[in-house]
């Protein structure tokens, strides 16, 4: 119960943004990251945190009589295998898997009681990317589509006003949002660097084992019972060797062997092999996002297929004067506010749009010159009324 508690303090972390009205400022593969990414390492973190606390972490026998000297002492230092002994007969030639004589090649193994704080760190780097976008982003979207998110169950009126409000902004900053996405793509280019270089990190925490941890994994499923020698037991033995030194009753200095047996690398092994198969599936997804970040900033026609095809926009009329007038920035700006908005409503959104556009480069005014109330963020009243008031009182 103690460590069902402890992960359930995890769930907060996770939270079903969905559920409520949450302005959504990024793409899946992006929230694959800071979501589920960081929810598992931090889990794991607890879980394996949790196991060293309630049980004993390692247990050794040998001939001190007392143990719990030598398990410290193993513990805080490190263990070892031997390497040439995994593939032999256990009982007959060795009495457990990389266990034997003192001779040959040794594999010291001391990252077991750094597992946790790996874990922790891992989960930060990948929310880092997620902090920076969020800090960079400032909640612009979720201010301009307040009250636009969600189910329409408002007077057509009400609609349109706010309707022209988000139009009257995006035509008045029409051009400034290329560094909101080059701060986006950026954060997303770093989501990929950053997968890629945590598969490299614990590949050399775990003494360049990670790379090929899974594949081998996959290649002892499928082989014969009599010749197969388990690569997690290779990687995360359950029985090690430790050396201690102590000094005689003469002053001689005495050699002691103990072996030890890490319960915690059951869990340790399950978990690794969990992340090198998701790691492997969120570099393909994150690869995948930032190729098609790239498509939107170097091919126009790219930007064309998502208005039409994602968000079943107008005619390619329209369409074609909506890329020619607008910029990456813009676009991107429009793209999430596609994601936050009923799509009949955003469709609504760009036909004004075009139309303000289309407007403004037939007869030279500048969109922004049409009346408008103070501030395009503030406005709580509709536009077109301001304007037949205008006209009334200043009819001769």
């Amino acid at each position: 119960m103690a460590l069902f508690g402890l992960v359930s303090a995890v769930s907060g972390f996770v939270k079903v943004r969905y559920l409520i009205d949450k302005a959504v400022i990024d793409n899946m593969a992006f929230r694959m990251h800071y979501r589920t990414t960081s929810a598992i390492l931090f889990a794991s973190c607890i879980i394996i945190t949790a196991s060293n606390l309630i049980g004993d972490p390692i247990q050794c026998l040998s001939e001190l009589p007392s143990s719990h000297v030598i398990n410290t002492y193993c513990w805080i230092t490190y263990t070892f295998t031997l390497p040439e002994t995994h593939s032999q007969p256990v009982g007959t030639h060795v009495a457990h898997p990389g266990l034997g004589g003192d001779y040959g090649e040794k594999r010291y193994h001391s990252y077991y009681q750094w597992v946790p704080f790996m874990l922790f760190f891992e989960g930060v780097l990948f929310y880092i990317p997620h902090w920076m976008w969020k800090h960079w982003e400032e909640g612009k979207i979720r201010t301009i589509s307040e009250g636009m998110r969600g189910a329409m169950v408002e007077t057509k009126q009400e609609r349109q006003s706010k309707i022209d409000r988000l139009v009257q902004y995006l035509i008045e900053t029409l051009h400034m949002h290329n560094s909101y996405a080059a701060g986006y793509f950026f954060c997303e280019l770093l989501n990929f660097v950053n997968v890629i270089g945590n598969i490299f990190f614990v590949d050399t925490f775990l003494g360049g084992a990670f790379l090929t941890y899974g594949t081998e994994v996959l290649k002892f499923s499928n082989m014969n019972q009599e010749q197969r020698t388990d690569p997690m037991i290779a990687v995360f033995p359950r029985v090690t060797k430790c050396t201690f030194h102590k000094f005689g009753a003469s002053g001689t200095i005495q050699k002691l062997d103990a072996l030890c047996v890490l319960a915690l690398n059951i869990l340790n092994e399950k978990i690794y092999i969990f992340l090198w198969f998701w790691f492997i599936i969120l570099a393909i997804f994150s690869g995948l996002a930032v190729l098609y970040s790239a498509a939107i900033v170097l091919m126009p026609s790219t930007r064309e297929t998502i208005l039409k095809r994602r968000f079943k926009f107008g005619t390619p009329a329209m369409v074609n004067t909506l890329i020619r007038k607008t910029q990456v920035g813009d676009f991107l700006m429009l793209h999430l506010l596609g994601q936050n908005m009923n799509l009949m409503m955003f469709n609504e959104v760009l036909e004004e749009m075009c139309r303000r556009l289309q407007f403004g480069s037939s007869s030279g005014a500048s969109p922004v010159s049409v009346p408008s109330a103070p501030s395009t963020l503030e406005m709580s009243t509709p536009i077109y009324p301001e304007i037949e008031k205008f006209a009334k009182d200043t009819e001769i």
